[in-house]
């Protein structure tokens, strides 16, 4: 019998390289066509091994998801940043490496993220997906996500629609 590992721990600087490389290949299956393309490589590229160390360093809040020990997704959450949303916490980023999209991992991530901001007293949570990306804005809703707030994005000299999904603890 094969055995395969898989866990959700929080980030550890070793990580920042594998990080990077979910972020680049998620990000680049998730928003070719929805965000324009100098954008979206300009923001790829913001995000390297060496953000993803800070951002561990600094102690954000991220965790893992490991398989066979391999880096697969990630989350990243905390405190919501927009005050004019009345949700105390957020998750800031979801992603997982495309080879391991549609097989359930992202589900648990969530789930991860939710146990972690309950018990930083985050009751209640609230997520952003553009509003074109299909895949993001159908995984929220089937987690139970309702339907906040729109606003615009700027990406250069355009803009894209997003929502906002609202989550409230059990």
């Amino acid at each position: 019998m094969v055995e395969v590992l898989q866990s959700i721990r929080a980030a550890r600087v070793g990580d920042a390289d594998a990080v990077a490389a979910v972020h680049d290949a998620a990000w680049r299956e998730a928003y070719r066509g929805i965000i324009p393309g100098a954008a979206l490589e300009a923001m790829v590229a913001r995000r390297g091994p060496v953000w993803w160390r800070s951002a561990i360093r600094r102690g954000s809040r991220l965790l893992v998801l490991e398989f066979d020990r391999t880096i697969a997704g990630y989350v990243s959450h905390g405190r919501n940043r927009v005050s004019s949303v009345p949700y105390a916490g957020e998750i800031f980023e979801l992603y997982l490496s495309p080879a391991f999209q549609g097989l359930g991992f992202g589900r648990r991530l969530f789930e991860a993220a939710r146990e972690d901001l309950a018990g930083a007293g985050y009751l209640s949570f609230v997520v952003w997906a553009l509003a074109d990306n299909d895949r993001a804005t159908g995984f929220y809703r089937s987690m139970g996500g309702r339907e906040v707030r729109r606003a615009p994005e700027r990406f250069g000299q355009e803009s894209r629609p997003r929502v906002a999904f609202g989550f409230a603890q059990d």
